[in-house]
């Protein structure tokens, strides 16, 4: 935590802000190493340009706070305390008058007004650009996480497939996923666990719900979990019993696509390319109009975070970074096909996080 601090205190040196403010559940984390979900109270680092941070929340959270946030002071509150007067006493100990406070964009009016409020003469800005940005480049710890919440996405997915069977419904396939992951250790998952057959996949994020599964569908899984703090992030479509050959092509074109644009992971490569270079593909076998969405998206603490792999972004990849490369086609009311992976950028190329194959599958009925 102390590199990551001192790495976000040369930004605010040489941008003259005082004050950092960290309230999102992700930038607290990243900067204090404690993970909680705050509901409506305030929980937030308090980054100082020349001296400790300090941390604040409700008292119900200080055990917890203690044994990881070891870089400065913890203050903690009760429902009936106002939290800004805890924040307006620490500043006032520290004999700190700030000129210049950086904030998330993300921050409440109310949070901007209790601030303004509490600092009247200070300037507001905002942080969302040097906060993730450093959070772009992984370090060996991190990806480690991150390779470990990737074996949880493989498993999901293969449970999934075991739960086919004609006339099970996607959300009890859903359930399957998300009990078995539970045991294994998983808290929580990344985000709401897609199920969707046949010509429910032809929407991108389409809704599980009570469809039955019957022979000759297809079935698009798209799940991640959390694990310590790390999110990971699988698509793959299997077929059920049988596989039209329309529907063979369609996932042919989508897989090469895929293939193709992992080919250009490789450091100093702009993002753009990696988009394009799918794009090509799609439009040149007839199913650019079915692919609406951008090749992928940054993956880390949040599962969408830094950078955005769309085909405007060119800025070059660099070894550490972590994303989602995940083209489709969505031809809707009647199938959709997306194979996603989680990708990590290294010295030389890439390396997939994700193992589970991605060949063709048909799945048989069970006897």
């Amino acid at each position: 935590m102390e590199q990551r601090i001192e790495a976000i205190r040369q930004w605010m040196n040489g941008s003259n802000i005082d004050v950092l403010m960290c309230q999102t559940r992700a930038n607290v984390f990243y900067y204090s190493g404690f993970d909680t979900d705050p509901h409506e109270r305030i929980v937030a680092i308090f980054i100082l340009k020349d001296r400790d941070p300090f941390f604040i929340c409700p008292h119900m959270e200080v055990n917890q706070v203690k044994p990881i946030f070891t870089n400065g002071e913890i203050i903690g509150y009760s429902d009936t305390d106002n939290p800004w007067e805890k924040i307006k006493d620490a500043f006032h100990t520290r004999e700190l008058a700030p000129r210049k406070i950086a904030v998330e964009s993300s921050l409440s009016w109310d949070r901007v007004k209790n601030l303004i409020n509490l600092f009247p003469s200070a300037d507001l800005v905002e942080g969302d650009d040097a906060i993730l940005s450093k959070r772009i480049i992984k370090s060996e710890k991190e990806i480690a996480l991150l390779r470990e919440a990737a074996k949880f996405a493989d498993l999901g997915i293969e449970i999934g497939i075991e739960s086919l069977e004609e006339g099970i419904s996607e959300m009890e396939v859903l359930a399957k996923i998300e009990y078995e992951l539970k045991k294994a250790g998983v808290r929580e998952m990344s985000f709401s666990t897609m199920v969707l057959f046949g010509e429910k996949g032809g929407d991108p994020h389409g809704k599980p719900g009570n469809r039955l599964l019957r022979k000759g569908d297809s079935v698009l899984f798209d799940l991640g979990v959390v694990w310590k703090g790390y999110c990971s992030d699988i698509t793959r479509t299997v077929f059920f019993d049988h596989v039209t050959e329309r529907e063979q092509t369609i996932y042919e074109a989508v897989l090469e696509a895929e293939e193709a644009s992992l080919k250009k992971c490789k450091p100093g490569n702009a993002i753009s390319t990696l988009d394009n270079t799918a794009r090509n593909i799609l439009e040149k076998k007839g199913f650019g109009e079915y692919f609406p969405h951008r090749i992928g998206h940054g993956l880390g603490i949040e599962v969408h975070e830094y950078p955005s792999l769309n085909a405007k972004n060119d800025s070059p990849l660099m070894p550490g970074m972590t994303f989602t490369i995940e083209p489709g086609v969505y031809i809707p009311n009647q199938v959709g096909v997306r194979i996603e992976d989680d990708v990590l950028i290294t010295e030389s190329g890439y390396e997939t996080l994700t193992k589970f194959p991605k060949v063709l599958t048909i799945v048989p009925e069970k006897n």
